[in-house]
């Protein structure tokens, strides 16, 4: 019987060039952004002003985390407590909860059959609600249709937050996942597309959200050290009217991060060969339905999402538990029990007035999820699959 052996859960190591330049960092005992001679620019600096460049946008921020990012992002938007947000059903729990954070309401949207937010759900709801934002979730990576979806934006004046945990790297038609919306927020957490354990990004192309989001960051009066960011003016006002949060990122993660977004497009083209041999081996059964990529589409998989259709509960209980005898670890998003890093929409019970959505709870009840860390090789990822499919055809 086949048999996998490696982690699920370890990551490739942090390039040579960001340890020795964490080690620099550590020596100089400098690890505070602001820490700086004058005119001097941090690592925390350099990287903003990178991941502005790599991202093509004028303003960038470094946070402590994506989760911080998505707070900051409502709260320099505008979001005042009691707003209602859009958001999918289908999403991590920092989601809902970053809205829940600035005291506005989750409007949940139902998932579509290919894993992404229902447009027509989505549509609904926008002209329902009167909500005047929209925070997106490009949830495991997977986006959907960003012209439509633009376009709903615009015919119901909705202010688009993107969340871009999963899809740094990412593209629709060849225009960046995180340059659609009015706001975007990344994530480096351990698990995402470049690692420093915690840690996000927010960009934005408007001045004064920017400048808000910088005073949230805790940058008390130090904005002008910022370099990514707005002339010194944009800040006049807001300054005695914007609260700090104090989120900052400092300079051992941006050093170790810097190398990996040089090398990101790389890395990229390594999970996505990974996930094609999972997804031609998935495609063989029968009985495992993943939905194909649209062609406008390109994505990062560093995760791998399908669904058994007509399989029960129990059923999908066993293949999860059989997999992972196996030493391959799947997690199922339909389960009523929160999991790991998975939950269904009906446990975030803060929720006031949680809404019954059977569409989403169908499509969640069959759908299974697992990481593909570049850990694995090509021949690692080919075992798995077989795996998978012997356990799922019985």
């Amino acid at each position: 019987m086949k048999q996998f052996t490696k982690s699920f859960t370890q990551q490739e190591s942090i390039p040579d060039t960001g340890i020795e330049a964490a080690v620099e960092v550590m020596r100089s005992g400098r690890l505070h952004r602001y820490n700086t001679l004058p005119d001097e620019k941090s690592e925390t600096d350099l990287l903003e002003l990178e991941f502005a460049e790599y991202m093509g946008v004028p303003y960038a921020l470094a946070c402590s985390s994506g989760g911080y990012a998505l707070h900051v992002a409502m709260r320099a938007a505008g979001v005042e407590a009691g707003d209602k947000v859009l958001c999918n059903a289908f999403t991590l729990a920092p989601v809902p909860g970053a809205i829940h954070n600035s005291g506005a309401v989750p409007v949940l949207i139902d998932v579509a059959e290919d894993y992404c937010i229902d447009l027509d759900d989505l549509e609904q709801k926008a002209e329902a609600s009167g909500a005047k934002y929209l925070m997106l979730s490009h949830m495991r990576g997977h986006l959907a249709d960003m012209d439509r979806i633009m376009a709903i934006c615009e015919r119901y004046n909705l202010f688009l937050i993107e969340d871009c945990a999963h899809t740094m790297g990412a593209s629709w038609n060849g225009k960046k996942s995180g340059t659609f919306g009015d706001v975007a927020c990344f994530s480096t957490q351990t698990y995402k597309h470049i690692n420093s354990g915690e840690g996000g990004f927010l960009t934005t192309r408007h001045p004064e959200v920017m400048a808000r989001a910088i005073m949230h960051s805790g940058s008390y009066m130090l904005f002008e050290r910022h370099f990514a960011a707005p002339p010194k003016e944009v800040f006049e006002q807001i300054r005695y009217e914007t609260p700090n949060y104090s989120g900052r990122m400092d300079n051992l993660r941006a050093a170790i991060l810097r190398p990996q977004l040089a090398d990101l497009e790389t890395q990229c083209e390594r999970w996505n060969s990974r996930y094609r041999i999972l997804e031609t081996l998935f495609n063989q059964s029968s009985a495992i339905n993943i939905p194909a990529r649209p062609d406008a589409e390109h994505f990062v998989a560093s995760s791998i999402q399908f669904s058994l259709p007509g399989f029960t509960a129990d059923e999908i209980q066993d293949v999860v538990k059989r997999c992972g005898e196996r030493g391959v670890i799947l997690k199922w998003f339909g389960d009523d029990i929160p999991r790991d890093y998975t939950s269904r929409y009906d446990s975030w019970r803060y929720i006031e007035d949680m809404p019954q959505l059977p569409k989403t709870e169908k499509i969640l009840s069959t759908l299974l999820d697992m990481r593909i860390p570049l850990t694995f090789s090509e021949d690692d990822c080919t075992l798995i699959g077989e795996i998978i499919v012997e356990v799922v055809n019985g």
